[in-house]
């Protein structure tokens, strides 16, 4: 069987063209090296030098063999090197689930800072509600999670990078656009546009606890799986919807936002991960957040 140390001994036979040398070089006496390249060509079945007393030249076929040792060393060394960078969390490939309205947050800090210092791992991104990313990382279809708490599955890792009020929006022909702030009271007999609940139960629950503790009842005409959606439906004068501040970085005409006079809770956002994910790409990424101040994404 040929072993990469018989390839290592013809090489160096190769380069020095003298035994004696390639030897020295190797740490080993001659007659071993002699042998092991002997074995070499019984093995190859064709003979790689020729030898005389005076000299050591190479046969046609070991100089064919040589060019192609030689590559095999090259390859050798760059899986070695690649190796290496996917164990650092330098190479590979990192599968991100996200919910639509952190492209708007901190969905493009993250990728830019990580592009900018780990540009060799291949990142892989889907558009998905919180719901969904939770069934695809129990599954291992992806690898982070960008989405709404809560999580309630204790396979999960949860932190939590972000957390921002609340607003109005509205459609630009709006009378109540001239307010510096919304009272939730005034919005009583108006039309929402909301998101289904099972996108993000928290923020939704929020939303009509917000509009019970004014004393009714949202009146949802219409829902939309995406934020961009629930945003292009106010700005064609659907209804009014409550929203997180960062949709305002959508700069969609036809809308205007305004901040709630009452004082509202906080949609957050979170990264999930599994808990005993230890892949290097991961890590160097959960890494890469903590010094991340995406708290004002």
């Amino acid at each position: 069987m040929i072993e990469l140390r018989h390839l290592r001994y013809f090489i160096t036979v190769a380069e020095e063209l003298h035994f004696g040398r390639a030897a020295d070089r190797l740490h080993m006496a001659q007659p071993p090296l002699s042998q092991q390249i002997k074995q070499l060509e019984i093995a190859l079945g064709f003979q790689l030098f020729y030898r005389t007393k005076r000299s050591v030249q190479l046969t046609e076929a070991g100089q064919v063999f040589l060019l192609e040792s030689r590559k095999l060393f090259k390859q050798l060394d760059q899986a070695i090197e690649s190796g290496r960078q996917v164990s650092r969390g330098e190479s590979g490939q990192l599968v991100i689930g996200f919910i639509s309205s952190s492209a708007y947050s901190v969905l493009p800090e993250m990728l830019r800072s990580f592009r900018s210092q780990v540009p060799e791992v291949r990142l892989e991104l889907h558009e998905m509600p919180t719901n969904e990313q939770i069934e695809w990382l129990r599954q291992g279809k992806i690898d982070l999670g960008i989405l709404r708490p809560p999580v309630e599955d204790p396979s999960l890792q949860l932190s939590t990078i972000l957390r921002e009020p609340m607003v109005v929006a509205l459609p630009e022909s709006h009378p109540l656009i001239d307010q510096s702030a919304i009272a939730l009271d005034s919005l009583s007999r108006e039309s929402f546009v909301l998101f289904p609940r099972p996108l993000s139960p928290r923020v939704y629950d929020q939303i009509i606890s917000l509009c019970q503790q004014a004393g009714f009842s949202p009146h949802i005409v219409q829902e939309a799986m995406q934020m961009q959606t629930i945003i292009s439906l106010v700005a064609g004068g659907m209804g009014v919807s409550i929203v997180p501040i960062s949709l305002q970085n959508m700069q969609r005409t036809g809308v205007v936002y305004k901040p709630l006079a009452e004082p509202t809770p906080y949609a957050e956002v979170a990264i999930a991960w599994r808990q005993q994910d230890t892949t290097p790409s991961l890590q160097r990424f959960l890494a890469l957040i903590q010094t991340l101040n995406l708290s004002e994404a």
